[in-house]
Parts: structure tokens; sequence; C-alpha cells
């Protein structure tokens, strides 16, 4: 299938032989989201959302690596990131992939119950805008969205026993921890990435399920 690009676009590997569209004016993905779609398993079956989508990376990948689940729906604030979501499902003939141009905050209540699998790398700097684009700067920074809604909406979203896999800082850790129990998502998961074997930690990522045991594994730190 041929694709037209837009200005700043385009076409970069995403796994095998499948593309993905970035725009080089606009923020792109880093290795963080492609560590956090190898981190998580999918499951036969798995309804899954990813959400803070951007261009779709994680969401997409998580499906390339993960054939048997049903569906990833990737959600999306950015009419941009999420058109070239759309163009990229479109252009790799992905059938069960759908892209939604939403607010995590706004994802409706026909969604409530309804996925077994989140995955979010959400915005998780702190600060201000650091002389970068607003467009850049809400992807990286906490601006529009705070952890406490992500992990409020994911909640609400996820059947009982669905689970949810996020990455964010390592010095966030605490604050990730108490916001998954005070909301019934139980910690099983957790795996540190550290920029050299044996550095210090700087990102973790942990996955929790919807009404689980108390009872964590703790993975070998990734090096990224």
């Amino acid at each position: 299938m041929e694709i037209n690009l837009l200005p700043g676009e385009v076409l970069e590997e995403l796994y095998g032989d499948k593309k993905i569209i970035q725009n080089v004016n606009l923020y792109r993905f880093t290795s963080d989201s492609v560590l956090l779609s190898k981190f998580v398993r999918g499951k036969k079956g798995d309804v899954v959302a990813d959400f803070c989508a951007g261009s779709g990376i994680v969401g997409l990948h998580f499906l390339c690596l993960n054939t048997h689940i049903k569906n990833v729906t990737l959600f999306e604030m950015q009419p941009s990131l999420s058109d070239m979501s759309a163009r990229t499902i479109a252009f790799d003939g992905f059938e069960n992939a759908t892209a939604v141009c939403t607010r995590v905050q706004d994802i409706g209540a026909q969604y409530n119950g309804a996925f077994s699998l989140v995955l979010c790398n959400p915005p998780y700097e702190r600060g201000g805008f650091d002389n970068i684009t607003y467009e850049k700067a809400i992807c990286r920074k906490e601006i529009t969205i705070t952890l406490a809604e992500i992990l409020t909406v994911a909640a609400r979203t996820l059947k009982f026993g669905g689970r949810i896999a996020i990455i964010n800082r390592a010095d966030r850790l605490a604050e990730l921890i108490y916001g998954l129990k005070s909301r019934s998502l139980e910690p099983k998961r957790i795996q540190f990435v550290s920029g050299t074997a044996g550095g210090k930690p700087y990102l973790v990522m942990v996955e929790a399920t919807k009404g689980g045991k108390e009872g964590v594994e703790i993975l070998p730190a990734a090096v990224n």
C-alpha cells in the first residue's frame, strides 16, 4: 500500500516488515516505549488499551509481538499524533487496531471494564517547557494529565483481573506503588531500567493486576 506522507513525516521500522509514521518536527518515540512493549506478555484474547499512545509505538509494537491478542485501542489527545497512528494502522494492514483521539481523562463510560490490559508510557517529567514546543512538552511532562488521573481511568476501564503495565521515573516508584494499591491495582512485577549494567536505575516498569493478591516479583534490571 502506498502512503502520502505529510511535511516532516518519515517511515521508520516498527517490527519485521511493519513501518510506523513519525514526524521529525513532533514528539518521536524513544527506547523506553519499546522496553514497555516487551515488559509484559499478552494473553490470548486480550483486549488492550494504550494510554497516551502518541504515534502508536507501544500498542502497535506490542501487537506485533503478541499476535494472539484480540485487539488494541490507541488513545491519544493530540490530533496530529493520533492521525499518524491511524494512517500507520491502515498502511500496515492492522485489522485489530484502532486509533481514538481523546484525552485519557475523557475516555467514555462505554469502555468501563472493557480492557484486560492497559499499557501506558505517560509523560512523567515535571517542570516547565524548557525551550521545547508545547506539542513536545505535553508528551514528556505532566502538563495535561497526571499519574493519578491515568491510574484512576485505568482502574475504571480494566475488568476485574485485568492488568496495567506502566513505565515511569525510578524516583517516583513510591508514588506509583501507592497510586496503584489505592485503586485496587496490586503490583505483581517490577523491573528497574539502568543506562549501564550495574548502573543506578533511572526508570521503573510495573505490572499490576486489578483485584490481585499481594506478592510482587522483582526482575533483574534491564539495560537501556
